[in-house]
């Protein structure tokens, strides 16, 4: 007599959830593959194309390229903000890690009521670079 295998259960959240890794990984590949200092395929940033100043996220694919090389110094420079961010989220994922193996309860990765914290850091980080005194700031 055979038996009916079970069925796989998949959710909604799982699939977005693999697909959103899947996109990361393709996006990453062409990253560490195509510097985008010398590729010009890349989306340029329209918010300086059209003012003429950095925005919070200028310099944020040449900063994930040099990262992606090993090159610390290079991507401060071109966008210190997002490698500060990113050893931020890095402390708080090892935490998250700890407090599951702990088997404690740990909330959301990023609570909401740190989202207007982090968009006021990006404005005055945006406002910052952009200053003649700040100018190492700049992508």
């Amino acid at each position: 007599m055979n038996k009916v295998p079970p069925k796989i259960r998949s959710s909604k959240s799982s699939v977005l959830g693999l697909t959103l890794a899947a996109i990361l990984i393709g996006v990453g590949t062409v990253i560490f593959l195509f510097n985008p200092a010398t590729h010009h395929f890349y989306p340029v940033c329209q918010f300086h194309q059209l003012t003429g100043l950095n925005c919070p996220s200028c310099g944020l694919t040449r900063a994930t390229y040099a990262l992606a090389h090993g090159q610390f110094k290079a991507a401060l420079k071109d966008n210190a903000l997002f490698v500060g961010l990113l050893g931020v989220l890095a402390v708080r994922g090892a935490w998250i890690g700890w407090q599951r193996w702990k088997g404690r309860s740990h909330g959301a990765f990023l609570p909401t009521k740190y989202l207007g914290w982090l968009l006021a850091i990006a404005m005055v980080f945006a406002v910052l670079r952009n200053l003649p005194a700040l100018a190492f700031l700049a992508p």
